[in-house]
């Protein structure tokens, strides 16, 4: 049993780390895409995922009364499914405009309801949702997950802080990374820096 649980854990950080990242711009487009179309939940789950960097455990959590006081610049604080610790999590416009408009298109719901339900009333299974990702991002890149939208947060941040070092140790508290070391391969920059290496010869 214990092997089991083992592999099983192994497997799961490979994907982790296996995932490919999305531009945040790219997934931005698209979120918005099917937010305004035919699948407003998944439209709203990328948008809320690369605005919060969370894992998708506890994008899953979250219920509609969490969110629907919320205005731009409010803290959401989310206790960790992982690490059992509290974050707080401050939620900007695009969180917000998003979020109002996918209430606008239910039928009606519960402030106790999860937010991120299918049309089948429960809440997505990650397998499922890994399995829509991949046909929604298909073309973007070679292995879509969850962790990709996680990723495109991460990278999102790093860019915004000139690629500096000062924006790995934010991620690598936020991403809750043992090391910096771990953070660059998390969101494929040490890959990148080697190809790099190539190219400026």
């Amino acid at each position: 049993m214990e092997r089991t649980k083992f592999t099983n854990r192994k497997s799961q950080e490979g994907q982790r780390f296996k995932a490919d990242y999305i531009p945040y711009d790219q997934a931005s487009i698209k979120g918005n895409e099917l937010l305004w179309g035919d699948h407003p939940v998944i439209g709203f789950y990328i948008i809320f995922s690369i605005n919060t960097g969370l894992r998708v455990s506890d994008v899953l959590s979250r219920k509609h009364s969490e969110l629907m006081n919320l205005k731009p610049g409010d803290d959401l604080v989310v206790t960790e499914k992982k690490t059992k610790k509290a974050r707080e999590i401050q939620i900007n416009a695009k969180i917000i405009e998003a979020y109002k408009y996918l209430v606008s298109k239910l039928v009606k719901y519960n402030p106790d309801d999860f937010i991120f339900k299918s049309r089948k009333k429960t809440v997505y299974a990650i397998e499922s949702l890994n399995t829509i990702l991949k046909e929604v991002f298909k073309g973007y890149a070679q292995h879509i997950s969850t962790h990709s939208l996680r990723k495109a947060f991460g990278r999102k941040i790093y860019e915004n802080c000139g690629r500096s070092e000062d924006a790995l140790i934010y991620l690598s508290e936020i991403f809750q990374h043992s090391s910096l070391k771990v953070t660059r391969i998390y969101l494929g920059i040490r890959k990148e820096e080697l190809k790099n290496i190539y190219m400026n010869l």
